[in-house]
């Protein structure tokens, strides 16, 4: 894995940076912060969160399953471990629990967040532009990827 672009840009945020991004996360509407909540704890890239659904959240097993993107096939899957607590804000939130136990047909399959690449984009930046210098190599207008990962 690079952790500099070719210019020698940093791609991923510090730890106190990290820090930073979830209590700027706090004070954002309730799909926002379990949105920055996945990025931060499981390093993903912005599609691969928005593809989530509850059947993508495997609380028995404490992980999130995603189909890969950067293998460019479909069907690679990979579970990502997660904290018991984030799992709760996202059961809390998305109502996990009850959307696996319905009955009703697509409602396990709908996405956690119904919003676009762009809006998504913007709304985890908008987390990071209340502590975030700018011209930073991790400032809103930079890499998605550096938006927030604690698997670096």
């Amino acid at each position: 894995m690079e952790l500099y672009d070719p210019q020698g840009r940093r791609l991923y945020l510090t730890a106190a940076e990290r820090r930073a991004f979830l209590k700027a996360a706090r004070d954002a509407p309730r799909e926002v912060r379990t949105f920055c909540l996945v990025l931060h704890d499981t390093g993903c890239r912005i599609s691969e969160a928005l593809a989530l659904t509850p059947c993508s959240v495997d609380l028995s097993g404490k992980a999130i399953v995603f189909e890969t993107l950067k293998k460019r096939r479909s069907g690679v899957y990979r579970a990502v471990p997660v904290p018991d607590s984030s799992l709760d804000i996202l059961n809390t939130a998305h109502g996990l629990i009850e959307a696996h136990r319905s009955r009703r047909k697509g409602v396990a399959d709908r996405p956690l967040w119904a919003w676009g690449r762009t809006t998504a984009f913007l709304r985890s930046c908008a987390s990071r532009r209340s502590w975030t210098p700018p011209g930073s190599p991790t400032a809103p207008t930079s890499a998605p990827r550096a938006c927030a990962t604690a698997s670096v």
